[in-house]
């Protein structure tokens, strides 16, 4: 088991930034692969950004790419999600999940959730 609890959400200006954690504990966090997805009101859940359980290996959605960073520190079981150059189309609640096999890309893969943090980008 796996319980992961998300922080730093909040509301920001347009063109700001905001750094949202999330926060790993139970079984070995360095085995599992992690993702930030996002769901804005009214439409499904979409995927952010993933890193390998090392770090080696990240990938962005199209929306993220150059404004975005994900990373983590295994020694504190966290994994970030680094946000520049916001816009009001940024609003969403922020999950992190973790996912050990299966394709990082579609949530269904994913094997645990945090409860969300509420990312609100004010025009």
């Amino acid at each position: 088991q796996v319980q992961l609890v998300e922080s730093g959400g909040g509301l920001v200006q347009a063109g700001g930034s905001l750094r949202v954690s999330c926060a790993a504990s139970g079984r070995t966090f360095s085995n599992y692969a992690m993702g930030w997805f996002r769901q804005a009101p009214g439409k499904e859940r979409e995927f952010v950004a993933a890193i390998s359980w090392r770090g080696v290996f990240i990938s962005y959605a199209a929306s993220a790419k150059g404004r975005f960073t994900i990373s983590r520190d295994n020694a504190k079981n966290t994994v970030y999600l680094q946000m520049y150059s916001l816009g009001p189309d940024d609003t969403a609640v922020y999950y992190c999940g973790a996912i050990r096999n299966g394709n990082q890309y579609q949530q269904k893969d994913y094997e645990y959730w945090g409860q969300g943090t509420q990312v609100t980008v004010s025009a």
